[in-house]
């Protein structure tokens, strides 16, 4: 696929967006529909294309590093067999994740920084974390504090997850950072469970959202997003309701719809 302008200069995007009240859009995983997901080259693709804000997902290696990648075992994107946790960050950079997703390239398990250093101009990250052992997601939260404290990037990330838990340690750890509860099913009800764990955003399953819901989340001051929106008529819809934002597989065809549009 060629590289394509977006309509929206890269200096005005932000202030487009703020300014016409429009709907975010994020590449989930990247762009999980387009390239390999949670690569380099699938961040790359969308980044080159105008998207400016991004979904991903993070594991700690075995040598303590964050890398990103959805599943807890390599097995489903590389090919290879094992957890996340029997690897060194070197080890998952010899690995070619493109098991899913045709590719002409080799596309490695990226380290965190790798993404956020090649995508300088992203808006708004949402950084996922995994359900995990307490006790590397309590080392996990720190890390990644840390990451994002010497990087200054407190207001250009949020720390998601739908582990509760996890969460809480975020906001013991650092107020300051926001957090955004994860929310799939129906039942903990998704706002009241948001709000009960100080959470800043709700990241919710787009078929549980209602009108109903989203005027109560935003009365309690919540921003949501959600996911995984892969059909222009589901995206108008939410659109239309007043969603913050989505996050969607195929971020440039959205782009690309919604600047037509505007």
């Amino acid at each position: 696929m060629g590289k394509r302008k977006s309509k929206i200069p890269i200096e005005n995007y932000e202030r487009k967006f703020l300014s016409e009240g429009l709907m975010k859009i994020y590449g989930h995983r990247g762009a999980r529909g387009e390239a390999p997901e949670n690569t380099l080259p699938s961040f790359l693709h969308a980044y080159k294309h105008g998207i400016r804000y991004f979904e991903l997902d993070l594991y700690l290696s075995k040598d303590h590093r964050l890398v990103v990648i959805h599943d807890e075992t390599v097995d489903r994107t590389t090919g290879k067999s094992g957890k996340i946790s029997d690897f060194t960050a070197r080890e998952l950079a010899e690995m070619d994740a493109r098991k899913t997703k045709a590719w002409p390239a080799i596309c490695p398990v990226p380290e965190l920084h790798n993404v956020v250093n090649a995508c300088p101009e992203v808006m708004h990250w949402q950084f996922e974390v995994k359900t995990d052992d307490k006790n590397r997601l309590r080392l996990l939260c720190k890390i990644l504090i840390n990451y994002i404290q010497q990087h200054s990037l407190e207001n250009k990330v949020t720390i998601t997850s739908a582990d509760t838990w996890f969460l809480q340690e975020v906001r013991r750890t650092n107020k300051t950072i926001s957090t955004g509860y994860v929310a799939e099913f129906r039942f903990p009800e998704p706002v009241s469970k948001a709000k009960t764990i100080g959470a800043n955003f709700l990241i919710l399953n787009w078929k549980l959202c209602s009108t109903k819901m989203l005027e109560t989340a935003k009365q309690q001051g919540l921003e949501v997003s959600t996911w995984t929106v892969n059909r222009i008529d589901d995206m108008r819809k939410l659109q239309s309701m007043g969603i913050d934002s989505i996050i969607t597989d195929y971020p440039t065809s959205a782009l690309t719809h919604f600047e037509k549009q505007s």
